[in-house]
Protein backbone atom coordinates (compact mmCIF):
# COMPACT_ATOMS: atom_id res chain seq x y z
CA UNK A 1 0.00 0.00 0.00
CA UNK A 2 1.00 3.61 -0.44
CA UNK A 3 2.17 4.40 3.05
CA UNK A 4 2.83 8.10 2.53
CA UNK A 5 1.82 10.05 -0.55
CA UNK A 6 3.92 13.03 0.45
CA UNK A 7 7.10 11.02 0.24
CA UNK A 8 6.37 9.17 -3.01
CA UNK A 9 8.93 9.39 -5.81
CA UNK A 10 9.22 7.75 -9.22
CA UNK A 11 12.26 5.80 -10.41
CA UNK A 12 11.30 6.17 -14.11
CA UNK A 13 9.28 9.41 -14.40
CA UNK A 14 9.94 9.58 -18.16
CA UNK A 15 7.14 7.03 -18.66
CA UNK A 16 4.60 9.74 -17.84
CA UNK A 17 5.16 11.13 -21.32
CA UNK A 18 3.10 8.18 -22.47
CA UNK A 19 0.07 9.88 -20.89
CA UNK A 20 -0.11 11.95 -24.09
CA UNK A 21 -1.69 8.99 -25.90
CA UNK A 22 -4.76 9.04 -23.63
CA UNK A 23 -6.52 12.10 -25.13
CA UNK A 24 -5.69 10.75 -28.64
CA UNK A 25 -7.16 7.40 -27.69
CA UNK A 26 -10.38 9.02 -26.42
CA UNK A 27 -10.67 11.15 -29.54
CA UNK A 28 -10.15 8.10 -31.79
CA UNK A 29 -12.84 6.21 -29.83
CA UNK A 30 -15.56 8.80 -30.40
CA UNK A 31 -14.64 9.26 -34.06
CA UNK A 32 -14.79 5.49 -34.52
CA UNK A 33 -18.18 5.36 -32.81
CA UNK A 34 -19.68 7.68 -35.42
CA UNK A 35 -18.37 5.55 -38.26
CA UNK A 36 -19.33 2.13 -36.87
CA UNK A 37 -22.83 2.85 -35.67
CA UNK A 38 -25.75 4.30 -37.56
CA UNK A 39 -28.97 5.86 -36.33
CA UNK A 40 -32.61 4.76 -36.47
CA UNK A 41 -35.80 6.52 -35.60
CA UNK A 42 -38.26 4.90 -33.22
CA UNK A 43 -41.48 6.15 -31.70
CA UNK A 44 -40.39 5.72 -28.06
CA UNK A 45 -37.19 5.00 -26.07
CA UNK A 46 -39.06 3.87 -22.98
CA UNK A 47 -37.93 0.28 -23.29
CA UNK A 48 -34.29 1.27 -23.62
CA UNK A 49 -34.03 3.73 -20.72
CA UNK A 50 -32.67 1.23 -18.17
CA UNK A 51 -30.92 -1.00 -20.66
CA UNK A 52 -27.38 -2.08 -19.64
CA UNK A 53 -26.23 -1.14 -23.10
CA UNK A 54 -27.35 2.47 -22.54
CA UNK A 55 -25.90 2.62 -19.00
CA UNK A 56 -22.53 1.06 -19.83
CA UNK A 57 -22.03 1.88 -23.49
CA UNK A 58 -19.05 4.21 -22.80
CA UNK A 59 -17.74 2.25 -19.81
CA UNK A 60 -15.15 0.37 -21.88
CA UNK A 61 -13.26 3.51 -22.86
CA UNK A 62 -13.46 4.76 -19.27
CA UNK A 63 -12.06 1.51 -17.87
CA UNK A 64 -9.36 1.34 -20.55
CA UNK A 65 -8.34 4.96 -19.91
CA UNK A 66 -8.02 4.36 -16.17
CA UNK A 67 -6.22 1.05 -16.82
CA UNK A 68 -3.67 2.68 -19.14
CA UNK A 69 -3.13 5.48 -16.59
CA UNK A 70 -2.50 2.90 -13.86
CA UNK A 71 -0.20 0.91 -16.18
CA UNK A 72 1.90 3.97 -17.01
CA UNK A 73 2.11 4.86 -13.32
CA UNK A 74 3.26 1.31 -12.52
CA UNK A 75 5.92 1.49 -15.28
CA UNK A 76 7.16 4.76 -13.73
CA UNK A 77 7.92 2.70 -10.58
CA UNK A 78 6.44 4.69 -7.70
CA UNK A 79 8.48 4.36 -4.53
CA UNK A 80 8.01 5.55 -0.98
CA UNK A 81 11.04 6.54 1.04
CA UNK A 82 11.49 6.72 4.77
CA UNK A 83 14.46 8.55 6.29
CA UNK A 84 15.44 8.95 9.89
CA UNK A 85 18.50 9.89 11.92
CA UNK A 86 20.12 8.43 15.00
CA UNK A 87 21.94 11.26 16.80
CA UNK A 88 24.44 10.41 19.52
CA UNK A 89 25.99 13.27 21.47
CA UNK A 90 28.80 13.35 24.00
CA UNK A 91 28.84 16.79 25.54
CA UNK A 92 31.50 18.55 27.55
CA UNK A 93 31.12 19.57 31.19
CA UNK A 94 31.99 23.23 31.64
CA UNK A 95 32.13 25.30 34.82
CA UNK A 96 32.32 29.07 34.46
CA UNK A 97 34.03 30.75 37.43
CA UNK A 98 33.08 34.43 37.35
CA UNK A 99 34.71 37.18 39.40
CA UNK A 100 32.03 39.48 40.87
CA UNK A 101 34.30 41.66 43.02
CA UNK A 102 33.70 45.42 43.19
CA UNK A 103 36.40 46.13 40.61
CA UNK A 104 34.28 44.32 38.00
CA UNK A 105 32.09 47.45 37.95
CA UNK A 106 34.84 49.39 36.15
CA UNK A 107 33.50 50.82 32.90
CA UNK A 108 36.35 50.17 30.50
CA UNK A 109 33.87 47.59 29.12
CA UNK A 110 30.31 48.58 28.22
CA UNK A 111 28.25 48.89 30.33
CA UNK A 112 30.86 47.51 32.76
CA UNK A 113 33.15 44.51 33.09
CA UNK A 114 30.65 42.35 34.97
CA UNK A 115 27.67 42.92 32.67
CA UNK A 116 29.82 42.48 29.56
CA UNK A 117 31.24 39.23 30.95
CA UNK A 118 27.76 37.94 31.77
CA UNK A 119 26.39 38.74 28.32
CA UNK A 120 29.25 37.11 26.43
CA UNK A 121 29.07 34.03 28.67
CA UNK A 122 25.31 33.72 28.09
CA UNK A 123 25.85 33.91 24.33
CA UNK A 124 28.48 31.18 24.69
CA UNK A 125 26.03 28.97 26.61
CA UNK A 126 23.35 29.39 23.95
CA UNK A 127 25.76 28.07 21.31
CA UNK A 128 26.48 24.82 23.19
CA UNK A 129 23.17 22.97 23.57
CA UNK A 130 24.70 19.53 24.22
CA UNK A 131 27.01 20.50 27.10
CA UNK A 132 26.39 20.52 30.82
CA UNK A 133 27.37 23.94 32.07
CA UNK A 134 27.49 25.33 35.60
CA UNK A 135 28.26 28.69 37.21
CA UNK A 136 30.51 29.52 40.16
CA UNK A 137 30.79 33.10 41.39
CA UNK A 138 33.47 34.44 43.65
CA UNK A 139 34.85 37.60 45.21
CA UNK A 140 36.22 37.38 48.78
CA UNK A 141 34.70 33.89 48.93
CA UNK A 142 32.97 31.62 46.43
CA UNK A 143 29.83 29.55 45.97
CA UNK A 144 27.97 27.67 43.26
CA UNK A 145 25.29 29.78 41.63
CA UNK A 146 24.17 26.90 39.38
CA UNK A 147 25.37 23.28 39.32
CA UNK A 148 26.11 21.53 36.03
CA UNK A 149 22.96 21.40 33.94
CA UNK A 150 21.70 20.98 30.39
CA UNK A 151 18.74 23.24 31.20
CA UNK A 152 20.39 26.31 29.76
CA UNK A 153 17.31 28.48 30.18
CA UNK A 154 17.55 28.09 33.94
CA UNK A 155 21.29 28.70 33.85
CA UNK A 156 20.91 31.89 31.81
CA UNK A 157 18.24 33.19 34.18
CA UNK A 158 20.59 32.59 37.11
CA UNK A 159 23.33 34.38 35.19
CA UNK A 160 21.07 37.40 34.86
CA UNK A 161 20.61 37.48 38.65
CA UNK A 162 24.35 37.76 39.31
CA UNK A 163 25.52 41.12 40.62
CA UNK A 164 28.45 42.53 42.52
CA UNK A 165 28.07 42.47 46.29
CA UNK A 166 26.46 39.02 46.55
CA UNK A 167 29.46 37.92 48.68
CA UNK A 168 32.14 39.75 50.67
CA UNK A 169 34.40 41.81 48.48
CA UNK A 170 37.88 40.66 47.52
CA UNK A 171 39.44 38.45 44.85
CA UNK A 172 39.78 34.83 45.94
CA UNK A 173 40.91 33.31 42.66
CA UNK A 174 42.04 30.09 44.35
CA UNK A 175 38.69 29.64 46.10
CA UNK A 176 36.74 30.28 42.90
CA UNK A 177 38.84 27.77 41.00
CA UNK A 178 38.63 25.16 43.81
CA UNK A 179 34.82 25.44 43.93
CA UNK A 180 34.64 24.95 40.16
CA UNK A 181 36.93 21.91 40.43
CA UNK A 182 34.63 20.48 43.10
CA UNK A 183 31.71 20.70 40.66
CA UNK A 184 33.63 18.79 37.98
CA UNK A 185 35.77 16.27 39.84
CA UNK A 186 33.19 13.45 39.69
CA UNK A 187 32.18 14.13 36.11
CA UNK A 188 32.45 11.29 33.56
CA UNK A 189 32.33 13.61 30.54
CA UNK A 190 34.85 13.17 27.72
CA UNK A 191 36.23 16.62 28.53
CA UNK A 192 36.06 18.75 31.70
CA UNK A 193 36.69 22.46 31.38
CA UNK A 194 36.76 25.51 33.64
CA UNK A 195 36.59 29.05 32.28
CA UNK A 196 38.02 31.30 34.98
CA UNK A 197 37.49 35.03 34.54
CA UNK A 198 38.96 37.74 36.76
CA UNK A 199 40.12 41.35 36.63
CA UNK A 200 42.48 41.44 39.57
CA UNK A 201 45.06 39.88 41.85
CA UNK A 202 44.41 37.09 44.34
CA UNK A 203 44.14 38.82 47.72
CA UNK A 204 41.88 36.60 49.84
CA UNK A 205 40.76 33.04 50.36
CA UNK A 206 42.37 30.03 52.03
CA UNK A 207 43.45 28.19 48.86
CA UNK A 208 46.32 29.56 46.72
CA UNK A 209 45.46 29.69 43.01
CA UNK A 210 48.31 27.38 41.95
CA UNK A 211 47.28 24.79 44.55
CA UNK A 212 43.77 24.81 43.10
CA UNK A 213 45.30 24.47 39.62
CA UNK A 214 47.27 21.38 40.69
CA UNK A 215 44.08 19.83 42.06
CA UNK A 216 42.34 20.54 38.75
CA UNK A 217 45.23 18.93 36.88
CA UNK A 218 44.94 15.74 38.97
CA UNK A 219 41.27 15.42 38.03
CA UNK A 220 41.99 15.96 34.34
CA UNK A 221 40.31 19.35 34.26
CA UNK A 222 41.52 21.92 31.74
CA UNK A 223 41.36 25.57 32.78
CA UNK A 224 41.06 28.53 30.42
CA UNK A 225 41.88 31.76 32.24
CA UNK A 226 40.74 35.20 31.12
CA UNK A 227 42.14 38.47 32.41
CA UNK A 228 39.57 41.24 31.98
CA UNK A 229 40.59 44.91 31.86
CA UNK A 230 42.04 47.53 29.60
CA UNK A 231 45.71 48.52 29.60
CA UNK A 232 46.67 51.28 32.04
CA UNK A 233 43.76 52.94 33.85
CA UNK A 234 40.01 52.36 33.82
CA UNK A 235 37.08 54.55 34.97
CA UNK A 236 35.59 53.24 38.20
CA UNK A 237 32.32 54.56 39.71
CA UNK A 238 32.26 55.73 43.35
CA UNK A 239 29.16 56.62 45.32
CA UNK A 240 29.54 60.02 47.01
CA UNK A 241 27.25 62.45 48.77
CA UNK A 242 26.92 64.27 45.45
CA UNK A 243 26.02 61.14 43.49
CA UNK A 244 28.18 58.78 41.45
CA UNK A 245 31.64 60.10 40.66
CA UNK A 246 34.28 58.44 38.48
CA UNK A 247 37.92 57.95 39.25
CA UNK A 248 40.65 56.52 37.04
CA UNK A 249 41.93 53.35 38.74
CA UNK A 250 45.00 51.44 37.65
CA UNK A 251 44.28 48.06 36.12
CA UNK A 252 46.18 45.33 37.95
CA UNK A 253 45.80 41.76 36.71
CA UNK A 254 48.01 38.94 37.96
CA UNK A 255 48.71 37.65 34.47
CA UNK A 256 51.63 35.51 35.65
CA UNK A 257 49.38 33.50 37.97
CA UNK A 258 46.68 33.15 35.32
CA UNK A 259 49.23 31.94 32.79
CA UNK A 260 50.63 29.43 35.31
CA UNK A 261 47.13 28.07 36.04
CA UNK A 262 46.54 27.55 32.31
CA UNK A 263 49.95 25.92 31.84
CA UNK A 264 49.53 23.50 34.76
CA UNK A 265 46.13 22.34 33.53
CA UNK A 266 46.99 22.23 29.81
CA UNK A 267 44.66 25.16 29.18
CA UNK A 268 45.28 28.61 27.75
CA UNK A 269 45.45 32.19 29.04
CA UNK A 270 43.61 35.05 27.30
CA UNK A 271 43.59 38.79 27.86
CA UNK A 272 40.44 40.76 27.10
CA UNK A 273 40.81 44.53 26.86
CA UNK A 274 37.33 45.36 25.49
CA UNK A 275 33.96 43.83 24.65
CA UNK A 276 34.99 42.63 21.19
CA UNK A 277 38.16 40.91 22.36
CA UNK A 278 36.17 39.15 25.10
CA UNK A 279 33.72 37.85 22.48
CA UNK A 280 36.60 36.59 20.35
CA UNK A 281 38.10 34.78 23.34
CA UNK A 282 34.89 32.85 23.94
CA UNK A 283 34.76 32.02 20.22
CA UNK A 284 38.31 30.65 20.48
CA UNK A 285 37.37 28.53 23.49
CA UNK A 286 34.25 27.33 21.67
CA UNK A 287 36.46 26.22 18.74
CA UNK A 288 38.96 24.49 21.05
CA UNK A 289 36.32 22.53 22.97
CA UNK A 290 34.00 20.72 20.57
CA UNK A 291 31.23 18.35 21.60
CA UNK A 292 31.20 14.95 19.91
CA UNK A 293 28.11 14.48 17.76
CA UNK A 294 27.56 11.33 15.70
CA UNK A 295 24.71 11.33 13.19
CA UNK A 296 23.74 8.07 11.46
CA UNK A 297 21.25 8.41 8.64
CA UNK A 298 18.95 5.60 7.56
CA UNK A 299 17.03 5.43 4.28
CA UNK A 300 14.42 2.84 3.35
CA UNK A 301 12.73 2.64 -0.06
CA UNK A 302 9.66 0.56 -0.87
CA UNK A 303 8.38 -0.27 -4.37
CA UNK A 304 4.73 0.74 -4.72
CA UNK A 305 3.98 -0.27 -8.34
CA UNK A 306 1.99 -3.41 -7.40
CA UNK A 307 -1.31 -1.63 -6.52
CA UNK A 308 -1.24 0.14 -9.89
CA UNK A 309 -0.48 -3.11 -11.73
CA UNK A 310 -3.39 -4.82 -9.96
CA UNK A 311 -5.70 -1.94 -10.87
CA UNK A 312 -4.63 -2.31 -14.49
CA UNK A 313 -5.38 -6.05 -14.59
CA UNK A 314 -8.63 -5.65 -12.68
CA UNK A 315 -10.01 -2.93 -14.94
CA UNK A 316 -9.01 -4.76 -18.12
CA UNK A 317 -10.62 -7.95 -16.83
CA UNK A 318 -13.81 -6.16 -15.80
CA UNK A 319 -13.95 -4.44 -19.21
CA UNK A 320 -13.53 -7.80 -20.93
CA UNK A 321 -16.42 -9.29 -18.92
CA UNK A 322 -18.66 -6.37 -19.90
CA UNK A 323 -17.67 -6.74 -23.54
CA UNK A 324 -18.66 -10.41 -23.71
CA UNK A 325 -21.86 -9.99 -21.69
CA UNK A 326 -23.84 -6.77 -21.51
CA UNK A 327 -21.95 -5.02 -24.29
CA UNK A 328 -21.62 -8.01 -26.59
CA UNK A 329 -21.96 -6.98 -30.20
CA UNK A 330 -23.86 -9.06 -32.78
CA UNK A 331 -21.96 -9.29 -36.09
Amino acid sequence: MLSNWREITFANPEFFWAMLIIPLMVLWYFLRQKKLYGTIKISSTQGFTNSPIILFRHSLIIFRTIAITALITALARPQTSLSWQDVTTEGIDIAIALDISGSMLAEDFKPNRLEASKQVAMDFISERPYDRIGLVIYAGESFTQCPLTTDHNVLINLFKDVKSGMVDDGTAIGMGLATAVNRLKDSEAISKVIILLTDGVNNSGMIPPLTAAEIAQKFGIRVYTIGVGTEGFAPYPFQTAFGIQYQEVEVKIDEKTLQDIATITDGKYFRATNNNSLKEIYKDIDALEKSKIEVTEFHKRSEEFLPFALWTLGLLFFGFILQITYLKQIP
